[in-house]
């Protein structure tokens, strides 16, 4: 009979240690995956400046963008080292922000960032393709954004953001093109949701279990007698 009580109790004990250990698992898995998705559509009152490079068929662009009202306070807008060069298959200007993809070597590598009074900014990386519409005296840009990474509530952020431009050309082409983006896509953000500490789940599978053991202790205490 003492042979069975110690059976029945050590399957007591085992049975809601396996599950316990389960499910905190789980749940600590799903804790880490979520994600908070912003979606971003806005636009910026942009001012495009074009330096070209000396001894070579390629420019570099900087561009600034301002809108007060820009969702969660990112108001200021810049994309900085960008190159551009004239493909004279398509009459269009192609925009990277590698130069050595131009065959350029030893310039900084360009990037965008969104930034407002405060902590929160995004980071990110571009490519666009520009034509010049001489039918309204414009030069219309469209590209893609690459968000991958930032600061603040933003830290780790990746997504993707889509633009449209249009600055009027000027006749002094060493002037800054002032004109408009139009953005539009999303970025997500991981939770940042505290995991529990080992101590403080060990303690918890530990109680639980001991409360269980003691309750069917009591209860092959009653059958035996």
């Amino acid at each position: 009979m003492q042979f069975l009580t110690n059976m029945l109790r050590a399957s007591k004990h085992s049975f809601w240690l396996v599950p316990a250990v389960t499910l905190l698992g789980m749940g600590i898995t799903a804790k880490v995956n979520a994600q908070t998705v912003y979606p971003f559509n806005t636009s910026y009152d942009t001012e495009v400046t074009l330096i070209p490079i000396p001894s070579t068929d390629v420019s570099q662009a900087f561009i600034s963008g301002y809108n007060p009202n820009a969702p969660y306070g990112l108001t200021n807008f810049q994309s900085i080292n960008n190159y551009s060069r004239l493909d004279p298959a398509t009459g269009n200007l192609v925009f990277v922000q590698d130069a050595s993809l131009f065959g350029l070597q030893g310039f900084p590598i360009g990037g965008e960032e969104f930034s407002g009074s405060g902590n929160d900014k995004l980071f990110g990386n571009s490519t666009a393709i520009a034509s010049f519409n001489f039918a309204n005296n414009t030069l219309d840009g469209s590209g893609v954004v690459n968000i991958t990474g930032g600061t603040g509530r933003f830290q780790g952020a990746i997504g993707t953001l889509n633009f449209t431009e249009s600055e009027p050309l000027s006749e002094d082409p060493t002037a800054p093109l002032s004109g408009k983006t139009f953005l539009n896509g999303s970025f997500q953000v991981a939770e940042k949701i505290p995991e529990p500490t080992t101590n403080m789940a060990l303690f918890g599978v530990a109680a639980s279990d001991r409360t269980r053991f003691l309750a069917a202790s009591s209860a092959v205490g009653k059958t035996v007698i």
